[in-house]
């Protein structure tokens, strides 16, 4: 795509925008908030918002992952399992703990006190040691091996010593020289038994689940990979350094796309930049071997928008062309083969960032197996123009139980989006100050496992 040419694109859509606001204006004495429809939507093709993200998330369904949708499960080291989802139980391998150990530091001690102290203590990690004798007691350390007969653990500092080196309870909560059969002993088997299903199919792998995996004797979990993902990045204007000059202008994407795709659970296995040709885009489609392939620019009509082109001459099969949404009503998503999908999106880059979360987030999500995120909703401190017909994907900034519209949400502008915390959904016709509007979250505010941005 030529310089000239985006800017003919981005300002047809900006028009788009500008047309539409003007429609929903009411006319005097005009108290409904009800959006005008004098004509019909302009992208006929064009499907609803909602309807544009089923689809995405469902297109697994219909290929080669079958009912489920999700890539093939593999067995996956511990150090990279962070953010999958398992696909297999974790089932105890082993008694947890495996034995009986101390829950404090202090002594283990047998039968009623005063105790006599054994000279050498008992650490973590050591093999077993004798048996304590009615009256014994030995120093021991967190997480060590209890000896056999062993009454119970004194802490540290529910204890002394004489001058005779006799042991005695110090606690005031105690009679003196007694404790309670078991007390802070770990007993073997108390977490769980071996064999018993820790965690269920679907989990998503966490910290704290890698930590369990572990002292449960894994070394590997049996999970579903990330999908991969190759981005093609179209535009022979486009610069990869330095200042715009003489018509060319700087890539945001190709900076912009890689992390977020990786925060959304992707494996980002290609960025290229591709020539404004469509055998060039053929080219690079037929030879990619990625789960889903993301292009961006070139998916309108414009005399150098060979997506659609390439995509026919491959034979795919197009599953969203267009969707009533702004910015970015051009995206659309494609069966390239039985096992791949290509997400195409806007070149304007915050219509682009409308793509990937309207397709290219849900698309992801099946394919990982990773649960969908709960929907909420605030209500919005501005009201918001609307469209007559499509939905707004608007930057807001979450201000308490509020959400604060941003300016600079054209579709060719990162002002906005740079500063947001979460997209809102504005309904065709717009929104009131102080209506509930649903939020996407932005992956790194919603705090997810998955969030890597290298």
């Amino acid at each position: 795509m030529t310089a000239r040419a985006a800017r003919a694109d981005e300002n047809a859509d900006d028009l788009d925008v500008e047309e539409a606001l003007a429609l929903v204006k009411k006319n005097p004495g005009d108290t409904t908030d009800t959006p005008r429809h004098p004509h019909p939507h302009p992208h006929h093709d064009a499907i609803a918002w909602p309807d544009a993200r089923a689809i995405a998330e469902n297109a697994p369904r219909h290929g080669t992952g079958g009912r489920t949708g999700y890539l093939t499960p593999v067995a996956v080291p511990l150090a990279s399992a962070l953010g999958l989802t398992l696909a297999a139980p974790l089932t105890a391998l082993t008694d947890l703990p495996s034995f009986d150990t101390s829950a404090m530091d202090g002594w283990a001690v047998s039968g009623p006190g005063p105790w006599s102290v054994r000279d050498e203590g008992v650490l973590a990690g050591h093999a077993a040691h004798t048996p304590l004798t009615d009256g014994e007691a030995v120093r021991i350390a967190t997480g060590a091996r209890i000896p056999p007969d062993t009454t119970a653990v004194l802490r540290s500092e529910h204890g002394r010593t004489d001058d005779k080196g006799r042991l005695h309870v110090t606690a005031a909560t105690r009679p003196p020289h007694t404790v309670t059969h078991g007390q802070d002993i770990r007993p073997r088997g108390q977490e769980c038994r071996s064999g018993d299903q820790l965690l269920p199919v679907g989990t998503p792998v966490t910290p704290p689940v890698l930590g369990m995996a572990a002292a449960a004797g894994y070394d590997t979990l049996t999970a579903v990979p990330r999908p991969r993902v190759d981005v093609f990045v179209l535009g022979d204007e486009l610069l990869g350094e330095g200042l715009p000059h003489d018509g060319l202008i700087r890539d945001a994407l190709g900076p912009l796309l890689p992390p977020w795709l990786r925060a959304l659970g992707a494996e980002v296995t290609a960025v290229r930049r591709v020539g404004d040709t469509e055998q060039a885009l053929y080219k690079a489609i037929t030879a990619s071997g990625a789960d889903v392939v993301v292009t961006t620019g070139g998916t309108a009509a414009g005399p150098v928008d060979h997506v659609h082109p390439a995509l026919r001459r491959i034979g795919a099969e197009l599953l969203v062309d267009g969707v009533q949404v702004r910015p970015g009503h051009p995206m659309l998503l494609a069966r390239t083969k039985d096992d791949q999908h290509l997400v195409g999106l806007p070149g304007n880059p915050l219509a682009a960032v409308s793509g990937l979360l309207t397709l290219a987030e849900p698309l992801l999500r099946t394919l990982a197996a990773r649960p969908a995120p709960e929907p909420y909703t605030l209500p919005l401190r501005d009201g918001v123009q609307g469209h007559p017909y499509d939905t707004r994907l608007v930057p807001v900034a979450l201000r308490g139980d509020r959400a604060l519209p941003l300016l600079y949400n054209g579709p060719a502008m990162l002002r906005g989006i740079a500063a947001a915390d979460a997209l809102a959904v504005v309904p065709p016709g717009g929104a009131r100050p102080g209506q509930e509007a649903e939020l996407l979250d932005l992956p790194w505010t919603s705090g997810g496992v998955g969030v890597c941005f290298t």
